[in-house]
């Protein structure tokens, strides 16, 4: 038999590892000027629908992902589960969620998949308030009673190839009529292991919020490879508090960035205050009587950055490719500034930082 103090260190040492997994798994980005950086996914599926965990595994994966709100959106019109499950009342998933979720303060909004045939497609309806009411025949008229709820209404998977054969999101004029009768809200930049550069352009274009989100069927854990570095992909809403009524007002402003894989995809100013919020900066000055310049740049969010210097100065122990790591930081040592003591401009492109069809974001930074 063991010795009891060895059981104990072995304890020990087992809740130490989980509990350092937790930590390193929580996403981490920095409030921006003037808001609440909010974690969000708004397109999750369960055992209600055609997912396959029950709802509180969904609130479990959220706390340990350090997600500030989630939305179940369980199909309307798909329901492969009903001889196991039956769900004469849909808003069943949100109710145990909700339950769920008091013990650690994480926001579930209600909401549920209209599932159509393209068009109009599928689309996400949230901040409903009954989702029997929406289960109506008519494609136009399910909109109608979500947004009479007060919805705002996304378009799913654009992309999606079983839709669209060639992978590419087209408007179609029953979307655009949607859009006009303020029934269409945005459209999906991000949806699970897919980025979408042209849904992303289309949100551009058309005054659409762009959205991401994990529309996760299984674990979280396993289809993105959580263990291997790997992270959900999540929505970052810039709200004015952490309140459900402070997203929703963030979403129609389309205050929104999404991050997947190593990508942040966004509308130009939204993505502009996240770098803002993400790089600090910080002048060392010049190397002793030289005139190469120190410059410290420090990223305090998980996502990495790729800047691609485009400016006219080159770089002591660099290439033109700087890589920012995640939570780290990076002294540049700055050639050719001829003396000039007074103002040293940096301009770098992000190259993982993309606002529409190849639009990288770039950046100043002004040494002054």
């Amino acid at each position: 038999m063991k010795n009891i103090l060895l059981i104990y260190i072995e304890i020990f040492i087992t809740i130490q590892t989980i509990t350092g997994q937790d930590l390193d798994r929580r996403i981490v980005f920095p409030d921006v000027k003037d808001y609440k950086t909010l974690k969000c996914d708004f397109h999750i599926h369960t055992v209600f629908s055609d997912g396959l965990v029950w709802p509180s595994i969904r609130v479990d994966e959220a706390v340990r992902d350090g997600l500030d709100a989630i939305a179940l959106t369980e199909h309307i019109e798909y329901q492969p589960h009903l001889e196991d499950i039956p769900n004469p009342d849909r808003n069943r998933s949100y109710e145990i969620a909700k339950q769920a979720a008091k013990a650690h303060g994480l926001i579930v909004v209600h909401g549920t998949e209209i599932t159509r045939k393209l068009p109009p497609g599928h689309a996400n309806a949230i901040f409903v308030t009954d989702v029997n009411k929406i289960h109506v025949d008519d494609a136009e008229a399910s909109y109608q009673a979500a947004r009479d709820q007060g919805a705002f209404i996304f378009w799913n998977h654009p992309n999606w190839m079983a839709q669209q054969k060639d992978g590419v999101p087209v408007l179609t004029d029953f979307h655009k009529k949607l859009i006009n009768n303020d029934l269409l809200h945005g459209i999906e930049v991000v949806n699970d292991l897919t980025f979408s550069a042209e849904a992303l352009q289309l949100a551009s274009e058309n005054g659409l919020t762009a959205i991401g989100t994990s529309d996760i069927h299984g674990l979280i854990d396993y289809q993105y490879a959580l263990s291997e570095g790997g992270h959900r992909p999540v929505m970052l809403v810039f709200a004015k508090e952490r309140t459900e009524a402070a997203i929703k007002e963030a979403l129609f402003a389309g205050r929104t960035v999404s991050w997947f894989k190593d990508l942040l995809v966004g509308n130009e100013k939204t993505l502009r205050v996240l770098v803002d919020a993400s790089i600090q900066t910080k002048n060392k000055g010049y190397i002793g009587d030289t005139e190469i310049l120190q410059l410290e740049l420090k990223n305090i969010s998980d996502a990495i950055f790729y800047l691609n210097n485009i400016s006219p100065y080159t770089f002591y122990d660099q290439g033109e490719i700087i890589v920012l790591k995640p939570q780290s930081s990076i002294l540049l040592k700055i050639l050719s500034t001829k003396g000039d003591r007074t103002s040293v401009p940096l301009t770098f492109s992000i190259l993982n930082a993309i606002h529409g069809l190849q639009q990288e974001l770039s950046i100043n930074l002004d040494l002054n």
